[in-house]
């Protein structure tokens, strides 16, 4: 079980150097060590690395885990196999959140931006969940997937009104495409130190979403405070997911996916996945942002095409081997 965690730093090294040393221009790893050791703001081969392959490869591994975590999280809570962030809505939220921010405030920071992804992926999740609740048998796991793309698809409706009517389309794409070559290097901190803190936050309610799994009834009789834990998760997953739109935009089917692979290798403890969770996420999410650079070279592609490409038949598989069940 521990084999993931034990070479997890070799696998993010690996592909945070794979993905600094693809691109459009070709440089060569002499050049990249220099960079890091002695770097010359006068080379425009140091300044296309540090500006911008670099934080790109670490926004790649910050997203990818958050959504990868945030993912674990909801399917634990829920016990529903087919819940994350991408297909319940929040992401829809947050992004039409940062779309409105725009309009309110043009000059906003990126903390600024940050709090609008925050509230907006509440808004998505509340609005998912609490239909959810509302209609007959609408928890169900395929029931609510298919609530949350119809209010997720509302909700990017909403935010391509807005952005017509106030000419603002091309500043939102962004947003809607994940263009991770795009990522702003000064918020690379601020969401870094978040999602950290939040994936750390995940890991030490680990033993709570554990127990939680198993279902309510058997969560109370070993007197776990089901209502506290479930607020808390809902906040961990709101901050990942806001600080990971707010990065770089709405990416789909990395919290659908990876939490699935991680329950395979190291069961459903929840201490185990939740860790495993973000380091697969982030190597999955950095190999297929480098994928991206070659699908239509020496053009980029949006990031989420790749995700989709796999997270479409891995949704239809769940959909069709596990029809109705609730995950374990």
């Amino acid at each position: 079980m521990s084999l993931i965690l034990t070479v997890s730093p070799v696998l993010l090294l690996g592909v945070t150097m794979l993905s600094i040393f693809c691109g459009a221009k070709t440089i060569g790893l002499e050049t990249i060590f220099a960079a890091f050791l002695h770097f010359n703001p006068a080379d425009v081969d140091h300044q296309i690395i540090m500006s911008s392959r670099v934080p790109r490869a670490l926004g790649a591994l910050l997203i990818g885990g958050a959504l990868a975590v945030s993912g674990a999280l909801m399917q634990g809570i829920t016990r529903n196999y087919l819940a994350s962030p991408g297909l319940m809505g929040i992401s829809d939220g947050s992004a039409l959140a940062v779309t409105v921010s725009m309009l309110v405030l043009p000059d906003a920071t990126v903390t600024e931006q940050m709090i609008y992804s925050f509230c907006g992926s509440g808004i998505g999740a509340g609005l998912v969940f609490g239909l959810g609740a509302v209609l007959h048998r609408g928890l169900s796991p395929v029931r609510l997937a298919i609530l949350g793309a119809v209010i997720g698809s509302f909700l990017s409706s909403i935010a391509a009104i807005l952005a017509l009517y106030f000419q603002i389309s091309q500043d939102i794409s962004f947003w809607y495409n994940a263009r991770l070559h795009q990522i702003n290097p000064d918020s690379i901190r601020l969401a870094g130190g978040i999602i950290v803190t939040g994936i750390m936050a995940a890991w030490w309610l680990s033993r709570s979403v554990t127990v939680l799994s198993l279902g309510e009834e058997v969560a109370v009789s070993l007197g776990q405070r089901i209502i506290a834990v479930k607020i808390a998760v809902a906040v961990i997953v709101m901050l990942l997911t806001g600080a990971a739109v707010a990065l770089a935009g709405k990416v789909v089917f990395v919290g659908l996916i990876i939490p699935h692979i991680a329950r395979f290798f190291v069961g459903v403890d929840y201490q185990w996945v939740i860790p495993c969770s973000g380091v697969l996420g982030a190597v999955f999410l950095a190999l297929a942002d480098v994928g991206s650079r070659f699908l239509n070279y020496p053009f980029e592609t949006p990031v989420g095409v790749i995700t989709s490409l796999i997270g479409v038949p891995f949704f239809l598989y769940l959909a069709r081997t596990k029809g109705g069940n609730k995950v374990v």
